[in-house]
């Protein structure tokens, strides 16, 4: 395929309506197969694969921008010319599918249990291709360049393949083991979560103080878990604490229960806190299963699976947990062990994202992976520079992690998702079963029933969807993946596993760098949520103001590392640029732009031609160093000042006067720096708004497609300090005598004649008529009397502009207005101090919001001002 292979139309609508080419354009991609990557291809390779989505999820804010962030930087590769795979796919989510399955279940009066395993899989199957997927079809909508033809999921044969193989490779080298430990368990679904899914919430519940024994043994302790006490096996001091000295190694009589409990001494416990004295209860509290391990302690566990009290041989048995909390509480009570309460006592506890219960911390026999040398590896890929973490500042949030893990609790008591393959027969014997061995057969062998985490399967994705463990044509060009783009919220949860499993899988790390953004919060900086009502559909805002205006605002807010403030405000301003960019490249294809002839040389152009094509070239290296660096915010910007304001408000009025005053030759040339501008700004924009500058690129240059343009080289031939210098003496002269003529109550439209003199005028005589152009001058005339004038301070010197305001003005008409804007200019000021002085408001916003509300008391403080000296002026009526 060639950019110049097949020529479009080059007439253009009226005005751009994106629902009407968005689809159409995309469709027409996919059909050119511009996204399919060619492993045989020996372009350097350049691999994104995507962070996947939930089988279950839909297009949020948060998508939206991550994704927005991979595609534009793909793009840019794919121009740059090298082999660009951004490969596309979703994660299987068990917990996620649990729940939306079983919950459809009980709406039908029925549950997994009764379905049993292979129904209830064959149901989830059946959700998955009937309801799965619907966020790929969003990302078609928001212009992602992914290749369709390797689209993955993590239940894939490929894929489950994959994490078979891995399993069974780390279980032989003595990295996965069988241990009782403390997890995060959900009584609803009956499993393990990860960290992942738990999310900590603060909560209004109660701190109770209680006697343990009586007489001078007796000893208080509080908790929150009222009903936690009945697996006490200990009460702990701090050795250094005198007031407990005399207690530590005797026992203590536990209520309700009859057991005997040891006194121990350990440095965790906090002298300061409370009494100074802790219940250990280890099977149920990760810091009391720490105190647990270190004295040798029985572990006991009060609760089956559902949360409900078990095997205590007390009246709680068959409670659930919250029932128990009450009732054990009374019950100590009645004895008069109940020393002092708290309530309401806010404290945080771990919730499932999925479930919304509080998660009980349980002690139970569960799949880990040994993480240690795992972890070491993932470290040191990134401190010997193998791996880079951008920005640099959270390379220490990444060694947090990676240098203080615990082994990974890797088994789910779940369904749906990749089976532990391992098996146990009737005298004890454990098995491993690898992809091409088959699973020992005979009376007694069953298969465990616990699936993988989630993250299990995910951690393998940057290989797995290459073909791993096969030596594919995919996995030998485009693994290495060249970078992760991805939120630092989830540096942990993917990131680190990715990291681990990859060097450990190929001996290779998963991705050479790892670009991190932030999340997206709302205009004034708070986090999204739907409780909050503050979440946004980023299907509405397309919608309403198109995708390019959506993906422009994204990367306009996305400097590395940190949190992106987006209001609908700033959606709105991206169209009003879309729509600037449309207007302007149509003015210039109406007036010849022509892309496709040479430019001449440098000394056949004029001042106004070098200063934009000099001023183009430096653009070109800046947005191009600001992408090699994923500095979106930074390129997006400089594209947005340079196309809205150097070209569109400068350049192409300045060339109106090129083009239907000049001469032949000026005039070509004049369309030909013009087509060279639009075409490179175009080419420039292409990733971040790939709708609109596809439509507008094809018509100016009857080329094939953007898609598949060649990234501008920066030309600093063009580059002229002199006509810089005179370009702006320009733009300095034609914004002051604008501002004069608005002060004088001058309509923009009004010509008046004027005399432009003096040393700085000298300098920039050349650029007599665009100027008068500009603004709206003509030349003076036989007894010409100037009745106003204002002087300009240039590079070269003044400029004196004279001009016969006489009849131009209507005294009582100017007055009228100009008192409506002072009027107006003074309640923007008050409205700016009120919110300024409103500390609650500034404790609150974010500093940009503060920042414009600073900048519009500025500005009114300068209109007062203004409008004061202009009414002063004024003859009286």
């Amino acid at each position: 395929m060639t950019e110049n292979a097949q020529p479009q139309q080059t007439d253009l609508p009226g005005t751009w309506n994106p629902a009407d080419e968005e689809a159409s354009l995309y469709q027409r991609w996919v059909d050119a197969g511009y996204f399919t990557a060619d492993p045989t291809s020996d372009k350097p390779p350049f691999t994104v694969v995507i962070p996947p989505p939930n089988v279950t999820g839909s297009l949020h804010i948060g998508h939206a921008f991550e994704h927005t962030l991979i595609d534009a930087i793909t793009r840019y590769h794919r121009m740059l010319g090298d082999e660009t795979l951004y490969l596309p796919g979703m994660d299987h989510a068990s917990i996620a599918v649990h729940a939306l399955v079983e919950k459809q279940l009980r709406a039908e009066g029925t549950s997994r249990r009764e379905l049993g395993r292979e129904a209830f899989v064959e149901r989830v199957w059946q959700w998955k291709n009937e309801h799965g997927g619907k966020i790929l079809a969003q990302m078609k909508r928001l212009g992602e360049g992914v290749d369709w033809t390797r689209e993955r999921f993590t239940m894939d044969d490929g894929l489950s393949k994959a994490v078979n193989t891995i399993f069974k490779k780390l279980y032989d080298d003595g990295l996965i083991y069988r241990a009782e430990r403390l997890v995060n368990w959900s009584p609803e679904l009956r499993s393990v979560l990860s960290d992942a899914e738990v999310k900590h919430e603060e909560v209004e519940g109660e701190l109770v103080s209680m006697r343990y024994g009586d007489g001078e043994n007796a000893i208080v302790v509080a908790t929150t878990r009222m009903e936690t006490m009945l697996g006490d096996t200990a009460v702990a001091v701090h050795p250094d604490d005198e007031r407990y000295t005399h207690l530590i190694g005797t026992e203590v009589e536990l209520p309700l229960t009859g057991r005997k409990i040891p006194i121990v001494a350990d440095k965790h416990v906090d002298p300061e806190f409370g009494t100074g004295a802790v219940k250990v209860t280890p099977a149920h509290d990760p810091n009391d299963f720490e105190i647990g391990q270190r004295h040798d302690l029985p572990m006991i566990t009060i609760m089956d699976e559902q949360g409900r009290i078990d095997g205590t041989g007390t009246e709680f048995d068959g409670m659930d947990r919250f029932e128990a909390r009450v009732a054990v509480r009374e019950k100590l009570r009645e004895q008069g062990r109940i020393v002092a309460e708290k309530r309401p006592y806010l404290h945080s506890v771990g919730h499932s994202e999925r479930s919304k219960e509080p998660i009980e911390p349980r002690l139970s026999l569960q799949w880990f992976v040994k993480v240690g040398p795992l972890a070491k590896a993932a470290g040191d890929a990134v401190r010997d520079g193998r791996v880079n973490v951008h920005p640099a500042e959270m390379e220490k949030r990444y060694f947090d992690w990676v240098d203080n893990l615990h082994d990974w609790c890797i088994s789910r008591q779940l369904w749906w998702g990749h089976r532990i393959p391992v098996w146990y027969g009737p005298n004890d014997e454990v098995v491993c079963v690898g992809p091409d061995e088959k699973p020992p057969s005979g009376e007694g062998w069953t298969q465990d029933p616990d699936v993988l985490d989630t993250w299990f399967s995910s951690g393998l994705w940057p290989f797995s969807t290459l073909g791993w463990p096969e030596k594919t044509p995919d996995l030998n060009k485009f693994y290495p993946t060249s970078v992760l783009v991805t939120g630092y919220d989830i540096l942990f949860f993917w990131v680190v596993r990715m990291m681990m499993f990859g060097l450990y899988a190929t001996g290779e790390a998963p991705f050479k760098t790892i670009a991190l953004h932030g999340m997206v919060r709302d205009q004034f900086g708070k986090k999204m949520s739907k409780t909050a009502g503050n979440g946004v559909d980023p299907i509405e805002w397309m919608d309403k103001y198109g995708t390019d205006a959506l993906r422009f605002t994204l990367t306009r807010g996305a400097n590395p590392g940190t949190d992106v403030p987006i209001g609908e405000e700033w959606v709105a301003g991206s169209r009003n640029f879309t729509t600037k960019l449309w207007n302007a490249t149509k003015f210039a294809m109406m007036n010849g732009a022509d892309a496709n002839a040479p430019l001449p040389p440098a000394a056949e152009l004029t001042e106004a031609d070098r200063w934009i094509l000099g001023r183009l070239g430096n653009v070109v290296d800046e947005v191009t160093g600001y992408l090699a660096d994923y500095q979106f915010a930074k390129a997006t910007d400089t594209l947005y000042q340079f196309t809205w304001t150097e070209l569109c408000d400068w350049y192409l009025e300045l060339s109106k006067v090129q083009v239907f005053q000049g001469d032949e030759a000026r005039v070509t040339a004049t369309r030909a720096v013009l087509g060279h501008v639009f075409d490179t700004v175009l080419k420039l924009l292409h990733p971040f708004i790939p709708f609109i500058t596809e439509k507008l690129w094809t018509a100016l240059t009857g080329r094939e497609s953007l898609v598949i343009a060649q990234w501008p080289v920066a030309d600093s031939s063009y580059a002229d300090a002199v006509a810089d210098k005179r370009i702006a003496d320009v733009q300095k002269l034609v914004t002051e005598v604008r501002r004069f003529r608005a002060d004088q109550g001058l309509k923009p439209s009004q010509k008046v004649a004027a005399r432009l003199s003096g040393d700085g005028f000298a300098e920039i005589t050349g650029h007599d008529e665009p100027i008068r152009s500009l603004v709206r001058l003509t030349q003076p005339e036989e007894g010409f009397a100037p009745s106003a004038s204002l002087e300009v301070g240039l590079s070269a010197g003044v400029v004196t502009v004279e001009l016969d305001l006489s009849g131009t003005i209507d005294v009582a008409a100017e007055r009228k207005r100009l008192q409506k804007d002072l009027g107006a200019a003074e309640k923007e000021l008050a409205q700016a101090e009120a919110k300024l002085g409103n500390q609650a408001f500034i404790d609150k916003a974010p500093e940009p919001v503060i920042g414009k509300i600073r900048a519009r008391k500025e500005t009114a403080v300068a209109d007062i001002e203004r409008i004061n000296a202009r009414l002063a002026t004024l003859p009286a009526s």
